[in-house]
């Protein structure tokens, strides 16, 4: 049986957080709704804060408007 290993883009991944953060979401579900480990998931976490795609609001990540329009438009582009 042979395990083919298919790695995301940075795109990708960053959809992932954001859709799963759409309507708020502890970074343990982050975690594991993207698949992803936590020392990956910190650093796109600070990544999106500091672009403004995502914001923290206590110990919930809020998607926000500049990260939907980012979902939409990697959306359209198939990424």
């Amino acid at each position: 049986m042979d395990v083919v290993i298919i790695r995301r883009s940075r795109t990708a991944i960053s959809v992932e957080i954001l859709r799963a953060a759409l309507e708020g979401a502890k970074k343990t579900h982050i975690v594991y709704r993207a698949n992803l480990n936590f020392e990956v998931v910190n650093r796109y976490l600070s990544l999106l804060k500091e672009k403004g795609l995502i914001e923290q609001k206590g110990n919930l990540y809020v998607t926000t408007d500049k990260g939907k329009e980012f979902q939409e438009i990697a959306k359209e582009l198939g990424l």
